[in-house]
């Protein structure tokens, strides 16, 4: 199975692992020279939020999620690890519920495979809270790597 396009969903708490993520996108892009398809899915209020805080005119049509999730520093973070590694990378937003989005994204790219992360959680808490990784795993069209981080 030969890999062209990854995509990397970038959640709102990677930041913090942002290293341990990049290494694991890297291991997997390089010795296939697959494009990254790095996306940052917002939640219609994060949005507007983000928005808000960029101080984005709404009414230019130029400003879309994609836009925004370009300048989305949860983003940039990987930005400059692809381009050191010489990793070809687009970047895309979307707005709606984070697990189904990434998984209507890798279905729309044609992704390979999808790269989640997430934290270790009770399954009392997965209950209660519900587990955007856990919906990824479940419905991507292709294979996922979840990246756990313990804390």
């Amino acid at each position: 199975m030969t890999l062209e396009r990854i995509l990397l969903a970038v959640g709102p708490n990677d930041i913090d692992r942002a290293d341990e993520i990049l290494e694991t996108v890297l291991e997997v892009a390089k010795p296939t020279g697959a494009t990254v398809i790095l996306s940052h899915v917002f939640t219609e209020d994060e949005y507007e939020d983000v928005l808000e805080q960029l101080n984005l005119d709404t009414s230019d049509e130029s400003v879309d999620a994609d836009r925004v999730a370009d300048r989305y520093a949860g983003v940039q973070d990987f930005t400059s690890g692809f381009e050191e590694a010489d990793i070809e990378y687009e970047i895309r937003g979307s707005v709606g519920e984070h697990g189904e989005m990434i998984v209507d994204q890798a279905t729309a790219f044609e992704a390979d495979r999808v790269i989640v992360a997430g934290r270790t959680r009770s399954p009392v808490g997965k209950a209660l809270f519900g587990s955007t990784a856990q919906t990824v795993l479940l419905s991507a069209p292709c294979p996922v790597t979840f990246v756990c981080s313990e804390n």
